[in-house]
């Protein structure tokens, strides 16, 4: 997984990610930023000790955690027919591409512990 944190003085802190991992980057910058990410650690920290996985529900994007990988999973990915439909009238899209990622967990350790690191500044 390749990525790169920016420091975007109109947008403030960012990641750029590759494209198959869109939506972990899209998770971390808006529904985590720097104000959840002790949040995040505390999960790293009791997934450790679970024998199931642990979910974060989020505004748009939930992160189920196990021992073993991190799933990004987008609310639209569990819409229902009837909304699918309303969106064929206006010839839109959704793309299940982007709907949907996952990572090794120790990747997702990595990632995270990076990330804590920029958005204190050190």
């Amino acid at each position: 997984m390749e990525y790169q944190f920016i420091r975007d003085p109109i947008s403030g802190l960012r990641i750029k990610i590759s494209s198959e991992h869109a939506i972990i980057g899209r998770w971390l910058n808006e529904e985590i930023g720097k104000d959840k990410v002790a949040m995040v650690l505390a999960l790293i920290s009791s997934v450790s000790s679970s024998f199931e996985p642990l979910t974060l529900k989020g505004q748009e994007i939930d992160l189920i955690l196990s021992k073993d990988e991190a799933l990004f999973e987008a609310h639209a990915l569990h819409q229902d027919n009837e909304d699918i439909l309303a969106y064929q009238d206006d010839e839109l899209m959704l793309e299940e591409n982007d709907l949907s990622s996952g990572c090794g967990f120790e990747d997702f350790v990595d990632l995270i512990n990076s990330w804590h690191e920029f958005s204190a500044g050190r």
